[in-house]
């Protein structure tokens, strides 16, 4: 059975799709190391589909890894970051987050509940360890949001099937 794209999903289908990626998704461990084997794989991923995205791993305080692929524009960097601080502050996908706000029928810009320094929009995924919680964001920018989002889950699914974590 193939399943549904993320991308043709809506309201409750795809908060429950974007819930169930994030308790899949799940590492028993994740250092520097893992920071830089799941950038480089989806800096793969992106630079065999020619995509023009900007690809971003961080904590509060510290970038983990970082690459900008050819078309990338400064815009991407702003995106960037305000993607990774709405799953710093929510511990929450950004997708996931949108989707959840969408679907309450809640606009948090004008309320100044999250000021400009978030975007409550895909692209940005925690990055969850088994007994740790959050402990980074994997962000990827220059796409539509949740074409953005599936980058990075799919280098997320491979990373953790490669390494046996899960």
């Amino acid at each position: 059975m193939t399943e549904t794209p993320t991308t043709a999903l809506r309201g409750a289908e795809l908060i429950d799709r974007l819930e169930a990626q994030e308790a899949e998704l799940v590492w028993d461990r994740f250092d520097l190391t893992d920071a830089w084997k799941l950038g480089c794989a989806i800096t793969s991923t992106a630079q065999e589909s020619g995509h023009p995205v900007g690809i971003d791993i961080r904590r509060s305080g510290m970038v983990l890894f970082r690459a900008m692929l050819p078309g990338a524009t400064p815009d991407q960097d702003s995106w960037i970051a305000r993607k990774s601080a709405v799953v710093l502050r929510m511990e929450a996908s950004s997708a996931l987050v949108d989707a959840r706000l969408a679907q309450a029928g809640i606009d948090p810009t004008p309320s100044g509940w999250l000021g400009p320094e978030y975007a409550v929009t895909g692209g940005s995924f925690p990055i969850r360890v088994r007994g740790g919680g959050v402990v980074a964001a994997a962000t990827v920018s220059g796409l539509t949001s949740l074409e953005d989002h599936e980058l990075i889950v799919a280098g997320i699914r491979s990373r953790l099937a490669d390494s046996g974590t899960r």
